[in-house]
């Protein structure tokens, strides 16, 4: 969730992120690092976190924080690559239990990720606590691994014993396991991290039930990308000389965010993927109402189940459309400090100890607190606000601006929230600045919030997110048949309340 800002200090960042441009050598992904290069790698990698971070002790106690980094650091005692290293920071990032804190490669380590295309997991799955289900499988000659059947082990290993392991490297907020399962659940995210922490053979044992329920076992291979590719593609050169620049197509702004009316149902669906800038979504919000009213529409579903946040700001322009109420963004928004010991490893630090001197105070408990969005109520917009029917969808992958949004929704009388747990933590969350910070010797880098945000002081703090009106999520049956249960479940909502039989 990134901060919302006058356009002033937007200016501002901008001065400080000017780059250069240098020459690169040749990458070697298999390069290792010195023991010492890692430990003093590591040694800033706590010292920023614990300098720094508002909510390192949120959730996890300084002595536990303590022995997290104590061994972390006793298992550096020989060389080791990039994605060793990085397993390792991702490990003890972990246990901050803090969504917006995440280690990620260098960046010349990333690039190389995005060019070279190398073999990988061949099953896309949907991850529950006790087991798996194919949602796809890149082999597509296997007949056996269909759509919906269900995975009991990989490699010998369960699927309790594989989600206990990659839990430890996936961060999230306070108690909440809906994101982590969804997270799992991602296209190539279970293969990414079989690949980072276990992995890859070349062939894999899948243990998995036949159509009778019986167990079973079945060796596939790995998927090979480079092998998979058309025997034919067009061999037409482009045209020479410099080609137009194209404008963005529409189509790409309608993945991120539109609208469909059902006038038979006096219905809306609308669906946003992200409150993030530069996806003109206060024009399309403004649109969207405006139609809305015209229409006379008694329903309204806002599906926002793959919207990870973005812009606070976007996403409260959107709530004042549907709250009847005055409400705040947050009971308290604050940093633990301005400055830091460590400014060339943090990205855009002086600008962002500029903008601080300007949005925070520092107040009696030793804290600065951005005290505008702890006093400013926000009213609910006048022109084209929705008072009908709401049905907010959401999920494991609704995180931060998101969870703002449906936290300040949830209870209203004409408001229900149909779905799953989100990934974002209810109470609150660390972000609002999240500059990256880039360790010395090996380029890792690691997310670094700079505000702990409380949205609702008046909630227990038990590390949950969201926790929706109805329950809908996705099952065996519902996989292997392509049905989206949230949605089913939203349409039969709207058709009892306008009094339509469903068969």
């Amino acid at each position: 969730m990134r901060m919302w800002l006058p356009g002033f200090t937007v200016l501002v960042v901008a001065m400080f992120s000017i780059g250069c441009a240098s020459s690169r050598k040749p990458f070697n992904p298999d390069k290792k690092y010195a023991a010492a290069q890692l430990q003093q790698d590591y040694h800033y990698f706590r010292s920023i976190l614990e300098e720094s971070h508002p909510s390192i002790y949120w959730f996890t106690s300084k002595d536990s924080m303590d022995h997290y980094f104590d061994a972390g650091y006793q298992r550096i005692h020989d060389s080791m690559t990039e994605p060793q290293f990085r397993n390792l920071l991702a490990y003890v990032t972990t246990k901050i239990r803090c969504g917006h804190t995440t280690v990620r490669f260098s960046q010349t380590y990333s690039d190389y990720l995005d060019t070279v295309r190398l073999p990988v997991f061949p099953l896309h799955l949907k991850v529950w606590p006790d087991s798996m289900t194919v949602v796809t499988n890149l082999n597509r000659k296997d007949s056996i691994l269909r759509r919906g059947t269900i995975v009991t082990a990989v490699n010998g290993y369960t699927t309790a014993q594989l989600t206990d392991t990659f839990f430890n490297y996936i961060s999230g907020d306070g108690y909440t396991q809906s994101g982590k399962y969804q997270v799992l659940s991602n296209r190539g995210s279970f293969g990414n991290l079989y690949r980072n922490i276990l992995g890859l053979t070349n062939q894999f044992t899948i243990r998995y039930r036949d159509s009778d329920g019986q167990e079973r076992e079945t060796v596939i291979p790995i998927y090979d990308p480079r092998a998979d590719t058309p025997a034919t593609r067009s061999t037409e050169k482009p045209p020479a000389g410099r080609q137009p620049r194209q404008a963005p197509q529409p189509p790409m702004l309608n993945a991120v965010r539109n609208i469909q009316i059902d006038t038979t149902l006096s219905s809306a669906y609308m669906t946003v993927n992200t409150f993030a800038r530069g996806n003109k979504l206060r024009g399309f919000f403004r649109r969207s109402f405006r139609e809305l009213k015209r229409r006379n529409i008694q329903h309204l579903v806002i599906d926002v189940r793959s919207n990870g946040g973005g812009d606070a700001g976007i996403s409260t322009k959107l709530t004042r459309y549907l709250i009847n109420r005055k409400f705040k963004l947050a009971d308290s928004l604050y940093t633990p400090r301005r400055t830091s010991h460590y400014t060339k490893y943090i990205q855009w630090q002086p600008a962002y100890w500029l903008m601080m001197q300007a949005i925070t105070r520092k107040h009696k408990d030793g804290l600065y607190h951005f005290g505008y969005f702890e006093r400013h109520y926000f009213k609910p917009q006048k022109r084209h606000h929705f008072d009908g029917n709401i049905y907010i969808i959401t999920g494991g992958n609704s995180f931060s601006a998101t969870t703002l949004f449906a936290g300040a929704l949830k209870g209203q009388e004409n408001v229900k929230i149909i779905g799953e747990e989100t990934g974002g933590g209810a109470y609150g969350n660390s972000a609002w600045m999240i500059p990256d910070v880039t360790l010395p010797n090996t380029k890792v880098r690691f997310r670094l919030p700079r505000f702990r945000l409380v949205m609702n002081k008046g909630l227990v703090k038990e590390g949950r997110g969201i926790i929706p009106d109805i329950e809908a999520a996705p099952t065996v049956e519902t996989i292997r048949r392509g049905i989206d249960p949230k949605v089913d479940t939203v349409r039969k909502l709207i058709m009892q309340k306008s009094g339509v039989v469903h068969h």
